[in-house]
């Protein structure tokens, strides 16, 4: 069983066990367009027959992620064939486990509320939105809110992160946001909004 039961990956040359992030990135997009056509077949034609399917399935996915193996995990299997001809890039599993036990704890609240209670209410709106925007942040920009949390609650801090942030003390040149582009991007909003209030687009 300890083959089978464990967490991370033994690579040489990293001191630590190790996952995969583009494999985990890919899991969370598949993760997030069927949390987003679940969400709103509830949230605009109040049809919870996809959440509470989606529910279900985000649970087993989070309770083989954390519980038994991450190899194991269907969305992270589809994910490692996505990605299969991109160079891998390794994290620190500790951070993982512990932004994906925080996942299994809001899949299992929210089994508990609609799945089995049949709740309905802001509470679960405010967890339905936080799962989402764990997903969109990890898959879109490959940042790991629960990662981010794991230094909050761990002397060791987390090693390996995505992109390696963990190890980045400065900014690059190419990373840095002028003036000029923060105008634009403050621009365009304006525009949207002005457009959104004068009612042309409608």
């Amino acid at each position: 069983m300890k083959k089978i039961i464990y967490f991370g990956e033994t690579v040489k040359g990293y001191e630590i066990p190790v996952l995969n992030e583009r494999e985990a990135r890919a899991g969370a997009g598949i993760l997030f367009v069927l949390a987003m056509i679940s969400f709103m077949n509830a949230f605009f034609l109040q049809n919870f027959y996809f959440l509470k399917l989606f529910i279900i399935t985000f649970l087993i996915e989070f309770a083989i992620r954390v519980l038994i193996n991450p190899k194991f995990a269907p969305s992270l299997i589809l994910g490692k064939i996505a990605s299969r001809n991109q160079k891998p890039e390794y994290v620190g599993a500790p951070q993982k486990k512990f932004a994906w036990a925080i996942g299994l704890i809001l899949a299992l609240t929210m089994f508990i509320l609609v799945v089995i209670s049949d709740f309905r209410g802001i509470f679960n709106l405010i967890v339905c939105l936080t799962c989402l925007s764990f997903l969109f942040f990890e898959t879109s920009f490959g940042i790991c809110i629960g990662c981010k949390l794991y230094n909050m609650f761990h002397k060791n801090k987390a090693k390996l992160c995505p992109g390696g942030a963990c190890e980045i003390k400065r900014v690059e040149e190419i990373q840095k946001v002028s003036l000029v582009q923060g105008l634009i991007v403050v621009l365009i909003m304006l525009i949207i909004a002005a457009l959104h209030l004068s009612k042309i687009v409608y």
